[in-house]
């Protein structure tokens, strides 16, 4: 099991390699469109047309990558050195080189960056230019040769190794074993750096040779997180009913699967749901040698359908509904059961269980409340006209309390803009993108009531009152997120937060010192 540090890190990599492949996804998107519809067994097969797939598979996308990388490393020098780079593996080797320009267009901006820092100052006035240039003409050159005779032929050999590891599983039909790892690390939030890192190369030199890939679809195969959240709607009622509606709806359509993800963190046992989905979704994608031509990204099922290749498209459908209904019964099995083991504990038990129920804590975040909330941290009779006006104030009180920093402000202006916190019953959770935890000096939550309300979801009804702003590092934030919905879920408690003035009742409610 990885400490937290060592999934910061994972996870840091994991976003690192996601900003070098994510503004070049419409180039993938481009080149898989092609091979779909005009290669020989694509939907309409046209021979000229299908000649440019060869050199954007080949040329485009590793330079793109290679720039990209390059350019979060050391600006645009070091983008154009990445790309130079870049060239020199794609000359030196016969298989798309996506994986070795996720290496190179990085370490040789990395040089680039550290040569202008040791020179900083020394240059004369006059031979910025030239020194510039040069210089960064030099570097590429240096890393276009390197590449082309050690680091490209290194990473042929760590691409056969992989594909042989991979195409060995799949002969004796086992592929469907590596969900035992996908799906714990896509809870954790490391799937950016299996995707993107193994999945992607991988799939992209086997399309390049067959037309299409079943590694597109490892990972980012709906299925499994669908039957997830549509076990929620079938057997919890209220709050996490409504909100597990609306999280179907954005993983399905919109793609964006992380929604299904404090879920899974709520209650554990669902792995063994998902992956039991995942499983068999890749057992039929197997059956009927199915695959994706590009990676769907991000991973809607208008994405899947619009990059399944003619022959795939029952294959492609069939896997995600299986793994839809595996997960579905499984999760739904798992659900009710601990139903049942609740209502059996409550009535034996009924004042303890009431009593744990309102104390606010964390099974995985050692941090208690009562060190967590302070007066400082309770902002009562909030006036503001918008949502927006709130997440400044209560964000702003974060960085004045020293858990954040400023950036983290507009993060989690950003995460309101793509998914609406917006829980119900007059509640809302503002909290950063996942990007933003870089900006997290400490765990931190602050308490904002908004008497008046402001509208906050997509309905007109959709009006917070109480509103909790939430900081914190690594995947803690879930947590953290899941021990304030179980806080505040009374109905009577929630009626006096809207309205109190007393910060010592709201320190008292949060503490479960108040039944």
């Amino acid at each position: 099991m990885l400490s937290p540090q060592s999934k910061v890190k994972v996870q840091g990599a994991g976003r690192f390699l996601s900003n070098m492949v994510m503004p070049n996804i419409a180039a993938f998107i481009a080149w898989g469109l092609i091979a779909a519809l005009f290669i020989p067994t694509g939907w309409m097969p046209n021979a000229q047309l299908a000649e440019l797939s060869e050199p954007m598979i080949t040329y485009l996308i590793p330079l793109l990558i290679g720039y990209s990388g390059g350019r979060l490393v050391a600006g645009e020098r070091g983008a154009v050195v990445g790309a130079v780079t870049t060239m020199g593996l794609i000359a030196g080797s016969e298989i798309p080189m996506l994986m070795g320009a996720m290496v190179a267009g990085p370490c040789s901006a990395l040089v680039i960056k550290k040569f202008d820092e040791l020179i900083a100052g020394k240059v004369k006035s006059g031979f910025e230019m030239l020194v510039n240039n040069f210089s960064a003409g030099i570097v590429g050159m240096l890393g276009a040769i390197l590449a082309l005779y050690f680091v490209g032929p290194a990473i042929t050999v760590l691409s056969a190794m992989l594909s042989a590891g991979i195409e060995a599983l799949i002969a004796s039909e086992t592929l469907a074993f590596v969900s035992i790892l996908i799906e714990p690390a896509k809870i954790l939030f490391l799937n950016n750096a299996i995707n993107h890192g193994i999945f992607s190369p991988l799939g992209i030199q086997q399309a390049k040779e067959v037309g299409q890939s079943i590694f597109f679809l490892l990972e980012s195969n709906p299925g499994p997180g669908l039957g997830v959240l549509l076990a929620y709607i079938a057997t919890s009622r209220g709050r996490v009913q409504q909100t597990a509606a609306g999280a179907t709806i954005i993983h399905l359509f919109g793609g964006i699967q992380e929604v299904y993800f404090p879920y899974v963190l709520m209650k554990p046992r669902l792995l063994l749901a998902l992956i039991a989905g995942g499983m068999s979704g890749i057992y039929v994608l197997g059956l009927f040698e199915a695959g994706l031509v590009a990676p769907a990204s991000p991973g809607s099922i208008i994405a899947i359908m619009l990059l399944t290749p003619k022959a795939s498209l029952v294959g492609v459908i069939a896997s995600v509904v299986v793994s839809t209904l595996v997960s579905f019964v499984i999760a739904t099995a798992l659900l009710r059961r601990e139903s049942a083991q609740q209502e059996k504990k409550q009535a034996s038990k009924a004042n303890l269980t009431e009593s744990k129920s309102k104390t606010f804590e964390y099974s995985t975040v050692e941090t208690t409340m009562r060190q967590l909330v302070t007066a400082e941290h309770v902002c009562l009779n909030i006036e503001a006209s918008d949502k927006q006006q709130v997440i400044t104030q209560l964000g702003n009180r974060l960085v004045e309390l020293g858990h954040v920093e400023p950036a983290y402000v507009e993060e989690m202006h950003k995460r309101e803009t793509l998914l609406s916190t917006y829980l119900g019953e007059s509640i809302a959770l503002p909290h950063g993108m996942v990007g933003g935890k870089q900006h997290v000096i400490s765990d931190g939550v602050v308490f904002g009531q908004v008497p008046a309300g402001v509208k906050w979801g997509n309905e007109p009804s959709d009006v917070a009152k109480i509103v909790v702003a939430v900081a914190a590092k690594g995947d803690r934030h879930i947590q953290i997120i899941s021990s304030i919905s179980s806080a505040l879920d009374d109905d009577a408690v929630l009626e006096r937060l809207k309205s109190t003035t007393d910060v010592e009742e709201v320190l008292n409610v949060l503490n479960g010192k108040v039944h």
